[in-house]
């Protein structure tokens, strides 16, 4: 089961160097989060796995890392200047600033509050009694329309300089490389477009650790085809389930995942149709991939804005010419980092009645492969111990942690609270000194799961490490 509490996973986080508040000797600000040792390398390794999956196991794949500064103009065609907006209410009474359609959505649910206009969120919040989460009461002004893009300027003087934004998200820099994209690479249909990349989102009530924030990663695909040789609605499937299979090949609780289907009213006015994968946080269900044809909406606006011809010519048969359509599976980068150490915590009562913390992540996404720990600091112990650091370092691509601060125990338990799949102990055994016969040059593997030990020569460990 997913931790009961947030306050358990961020309070590891911290103290494991997982994620660490942004700022924070300078008081922090809020809802910035920064990763640390540990973090940034579960981060990359989430990163690494889908780009693994989604592009270089894919033969109608590529990948692009576009500028998160683009011509203003870009925002302007694909309507985000216009429509890119959520519903802000103020509280008359402490001034705080919220979404009255999220407020709703936890009292109504969802389908209740994606019918209703900004106009109906003021009268709607006061006949349901919805307090302000800042002073609790009810006195709530008129909604008003609220951009989510960050401004800046760009020029040597403000006043002088062109406005930009930063990008709320990734995929416009995809759909404006198209035409660069079919020049140089010659793709037949279907054929996709892969990004991660950082967006930004001036949220008005972020929250829930790293859960939404208004800086954060996405791991996007915009997958072009032919409308009149590909039905959508099989392709649309196929993506949603792969979506789904590669979350629960992670280590995801299919049990703790669900699809959403957005409704009509809900749907962005380009959409054919859009789903969610949500999982249940501790909070409740949320967002955590999404899927969305797009049609052909982003290319035509881009070409009718720009004056370029975004259309793709058929390789045999060049008289015909058409804009294809598009399929946007989306992944959350940091939300996904999230689900994977909320599904691995895990706290658990020993055979002797110890109880330890554990993060149960698969394999795949450990932020460290192998701890190597000499039993003591005994200088033989630890020249040793070094020495086979050294051999696992360059012979394999493992990530090695190599760790003598505190008794044994004390360091298993701390490799179990950050996810360390496998322990190996160097020991006295090892370099001759023990009693026992014939453990000269081996070592003790350690099961993070299982907890299990298990006696190996030092010759064969690293393919038995590969192997595990």
């Amino acid at each position: 089961m997913p931790a009961t509490s947030l306050d358990q996973l961020v309070s590891l986080c911290k103290r494991r160097g997982f994620v660490f508040p942004g700022s924070e000797i300078y008081g922090g600000l809020a809802n910035t989060w920064d990763y640390g040792p540990l973090g940034v390398e579960l981060k990359n390794r989430v990163k690494r796995q889908w780009w693994k999956t989604f592009v270089h196991r894919r033969m109608d794949m590529v990948g692009v890392d576009t500028s998160i500064l683009m011509n203003s103009k870009v925002w302007e065609a694909s309507g985000h200047v216009k429509n890119f907006v959520d519903p802000m209410m103020e509280c008359k009474n402490c001034h705080g600033r919220v979404r009255g359609d999220k407020l709703l959505e936890e009292k109504l649910g969802v389908e209740a509050v994606t019918v209703l206009t900004i106009e109906q969120l003021q009268p709607m919040m006061t006949a349901e009694k919805v307090s302000c989460p800042q002073c609790g009461k009810v006195d709530w002004a008129v909604a008003k329309k609220f951009n989510m893009m960050f401004e800046t300027h760009q020029g040597v003087v403000q006043d002088e300089a062109a406005l930009v934004y930063l990008r709320p998200e990734t995929a416009q820099g995809m759909f404006v490389n198209f035409k660069s994209i079919l020049d140089t690479i010659r793709p037949r249909l279907p054929f996709g477009v892969a990004q991660i990349g950082k967006a930004f989102r001036n949220e008005i009530t972020p929250g829930n650790f790293t859960f939404r924030t208004r800086e954060f990663e996405q791991m996007e695909i915009e997958l072009f085809f032919d409308p009149s040789t590909t039905q959508w609605e099989p392709l649309f499937e196929e993506w949603k389930k792969m979506q789904w299979d590669w979350y629960t090949s992670l280590g995801l609780a299919s049990e703790h995942l669900r699809f959403r289907e957005h409704a009509k009213e809900e749907l962005a006015f380009y959409s054919k149709r859009t789903i969610d994968i949500e999982y249940l946080f501790p909070w409740g269900w949320g967002e955590l991939s999404g899927l969305a044809n797009r049609t052909d909406y982003d290319l035509t606006q881009h070409e009718k804005a720009s004056g370029q011809d975004m259309r793709f010519t058929d390789p045999d048969d060049a008289t015909k010419k058409f804009i294809p359509h598009v399929l946007e599976p989306t992944f959350g980068c940091d939300r996904s980092v999230l689900t994977f150490l909320l599904e691995a915590y895990t706290e658990e009562t020993l055979p002797n009645g110890d109880t330890r913390t554990v993060l149960k992540l698969d394999p795949k996404l450990a932020p460290i492969d192998v701890a190597i720990l000499p039993l003591s600091k005994k200088d033989n112990l630890i020249s040793k111990a070094k020495e086979l650091y050294t051999k696992l370092v360059h012979e394999t691509d493992l990530t090695v942690q190599f760790d003598i601060t505190g008794s044994i125990g004390k360091r298993y338990r701390r490799q179990d609270e950050i996810g360390t799949p496998k322990c190996i102990t160097i020991d006295f055994g090892t370099i001759g000194e023990d009693e026992a016969q014939g453990t000269r040059d081996t070592v003790t593997i350690r099961d993070r799961d299982t907890l299990k030990q298990e006696r190996v020569g030092i010759d064969s460990l690293i393919d038995r490490l590969k192997t595990k």
